[in-house]
């Protein structure tokens, strides 16, 4: 039987539900590490695989279809809509994010190429600690390098500030950013969450081949990518995407929405760095030179503390309605989410997408649940949370 009437979307060459639901099971429960095109440019939190977003974008779209993130966190589906040929929107309320994904699309032209692997090779090995605090002080920003000044970051800090300072020599806009992304990607391996001091030359090593692997990336990005499809990043309040000047100077309404949205009672820090004992920085503010000024319940839709989230449902069925009139009728929105106590919050949520216009896909089959991957280490320390799991929701637009 089918929801509501709405029809299922071809994925290959057939059209059946079970082929559908096999195909993103499997897609969902892929462990392995995320790879490919851009996806590497930076580990944002709660990504779920490129692998999810190719088979939801295969199943449930064709290549005129438009596809719409509003949280699109790091860019994942944006980055996999274009890959597969589909105009596409991404959309985010943290400045971080819509960096990164604009990091993750914008081509090179060769003379940025050839600059950035002049930097990489014989600038980055040339940075050092004799280089004055004095010298550096313009490009240390002290409010986003709070907490980078303890003992197993302080000597990082000064090497990203290297790094920033001799960006600026690079021949475009484009390409700083690229470096600034290189060094964001390094900086958070050197400094996010890490139990062990890291040396200078290790800084120095990781940012290297990094920036020459990033490089790669792009362009073989730039040689699969469909250049006839659009990609349109937001940087916006997903409750007032409606109102975008984007939707507002007609555009067309979207077929598919693939996202990650903020999970009820799950507490993730998009906009942070845990260094030397777990102390909060905003450090890739000052990396990215991106604008930050929220707390994390300003991310999460809800503050850690409030056990009922009930300003996350409130805030969660705003979105849930702006989106609704920018789709079509019968779109289709996946999502993958997770919740502190499902037995309470899945229900609510549910509700939510009903409220806001939606109908779920059920079909007689089970939802697909998997095991968040790739936690960090003290998140494993805690053990198997609920939280710990997540769950594929399939919706369509009535």
């Amino acid at each position: 039987m089918r929801s509501r009437g709405m029809s299922i979307r071809q994925c290959g060459h057939k059209t059946d539900w079970s082929n559908i639901y096999s195909t993103l099971s499997e897609a969902a429960r892929d462990n392995r590490p995320v790879t490919g095109w851009t996806h590497n440019f930076y580990r944002y939190p709660a990504r779920f695989s490129p692998g999810f977003a190719a088979a939801a974008i295969q199943c449930l779209s064709t290549p005129s279809d438009l596809i719409l993130d509003p949280y699109m966190g790091g860019g994942t589906t944006v980055v996999e809509a274009i890959v597969a040929g589909r105009p596409v929107i991404g959309n985010d309320l943290n400045s971080l994010a819509a960096f990164i994904t604009r990091a993750k699309i914008t081509t090179l032209a060769p003379r940025e190429v050839a600059a950035l692997k002049a930097w990489a090779t014989d600038a980055v090995p040339e940075f050092t600690y004799s280089t004055s605090a004095e010298e550096l002080a313009h490009i240390i920003d002290v409010d986003k390098a709070k907490n980078l000044s303890l003992v197993r970051a302080r000597f990082i800090k000064k090497a990203i500030a290297a790094a920033l300072a001799s960006i600026t020599g690079l021949p475009t806009t484009n390409a700083m950013n690229f470096a600034k992304c290189a060094t964001l990607r390094v900086g958070q391996w050197a400094l996010d969450g890490r139990e062990r001091h890291t040396s200078l030359k290790d800084f120095r090593q990781r940012l290297s081949a990094t920036t020459l692997e990033m490089v790669s990336a792009i362009s073989s990005f730039e040689r699969h990518r469909n250049k006839s499809r659009d990609a349109i990043i937001l940087n916006e309040d997903a409750s007032q995407i409606d109102h975008s000047p984007v939707f507002q100077n007609g555009m067309r309404k979207a077929s598919l929405v693939i996202t990650s949205p903020p999970y009820p009672g799950v507490h993730v820090l998009y906009h942070r760095w845990q260094v030397d004992g777990r102390r909060e920085t905003p450090a890739p503010y000052w990396i990215a030179g991106c604008q930050d000024g929220n707390g994390a319940s300003f991310y999460n839709f809800g503050d850690r503390r409030e056990t009922a989230a009930d300003k996350y449902f409130l805030t969660s069925l705003k979105t849930l309605f702006a989106i609704r009139r920018i789709i079509r009728d019968g779109a289709f929105m996946v999502q993958m989410l997770a919740f502190n106590k499902p037995e309470d919050q899945l229900p609510r949520y549910l509700q939510n997408m009903e409220r806001a216009g939606f109908a779920e896909v059920r079909l007689g089959k089970p939802r697909i649940w998997r095991a968040v991957p790739h936690r960090k280490w003290h998140a494993n320390l805690i053990g198997n949370t609920d939280a710990a799991n997540e769950v594929v929701l399939i919706h369509q637009a009535i």
